[in-house]
């Protein structure tokens, strides 16, 4: 399943999903690598199947090997640490946040591409997993290498329509049971 049978599952209820999703992957002002690499990480946090398998075929082919690569570390490294992030800042307990991280993040140091493309993709996977202060961490290092806001929101948009698209999916394939 590619884009097409993807927005062609969409039920018609869900017709603006359809929509958005056409305008976020077809008229993004994103570069290619910045665009296909927010789609595969969105497509993996999203945690939806479906939207996996028919999008990752395309970031694939849209994303140099080592892009493809870098991408997919991303979600996973933002999977670990939006968890890690964002429970310590909802602790009432200040002093969680005074504490040693302890977990290892190697990869921060080379990511494989571009600095500003890896923290587009940590950016847009924190929104789908909702933690902010890997948010405002990731906004603030993009503002500061000179990042646009328009370029920082089209990365969340592109999140949460894919997340939309996913999460209406897996629903239908439940209630189709």
């Amino acid at each position: 399943m590619g884009l097409d049978e993807l927005k062609s599952a969409i039920p018609d209820y869900a017709k603006d999903l359809r929509l958005n999703l056409a305008s976020v992957v077809g008229s993004s002002k994103l570069s290619q690598q910045q665009l296909w690499g927010t789609v595969l990480v969105c497509a993996i946090a999203s945690r939806s199947r479906a939207v996996l398998a028919a999008l990752a075929p395309q970031a694939r082919a849209n994303l140099s090997p080592e892009a493809y690569t870098a991408a997919r570390t991303a979600a996973a490294v933002m999977a670990m640490n939006n968890v890690f992030f964002r429970t310590r800042h909802l602790l009432s307990d200040p002093e969680y946040g005074r504490l040693r991280t302890g977990l290892r993040m190697n990869v921060l140091g080379d990511p494989g591409v571009e600095r500003t493309d890896y923290e587009l993709w940590s950016l847009a996977v924190s929104a789908i997993n909702g933690c902010g202060d890997c948010l405002d961490s990731h906004e603030q290092v993009l503002r500061g290498a000179g990042v646009d806001r328009e370029t920082i929101q089209e990365a969340f948009r592109i999140a949460s329509v894919i997340q939309a698209v996913g999460t209406t999916l897996d629903a239908e394939a439940v209630l189709a049971e």
